[in-house]
């Protein structure tokens, strides 16, 4: 197994712990539907939409103000850089 396949793993036995304390429960219920367990991978999945949305939007942010920047003198972009590096 990968470090990166390892790292998945690591990552859904975190949730499904979690997953229990918060709600009480394991996937191993039975008290859903097959058309509420749609349901829920459907919200799931609208909530993934809306987060890649947010990414590209701050992605092509990003990239609108790199270009609006690249009339910017040698030290006026050095301090865009600095800026950009101090948030992370």
């Amino acid at each position: 197994m990968s470090s990166i396949e390892n790292k998945v793993c690591i990552k859904i036995l975190d949730r499904a712990e979690i997953g229990e304390i918060k709600y009480n429960t394991t996937m191993d219920r039975s008290d859903l539907s097959e058309v509420e367990w749609l349901i829920h991978a459907q919200e799931e999945a609208m909530d993934l939409a809306i987060y890649l949305e947010k990414l590209i939007q701050i992605k092509t942010n990003e990239r609108h103000n790199i270009e609006n920047n690249n009339n910017c003198t040698q030290k006026e972009k050095a301090c865009l850089c600095y800026k950009k590096i101090s948030k992370i």
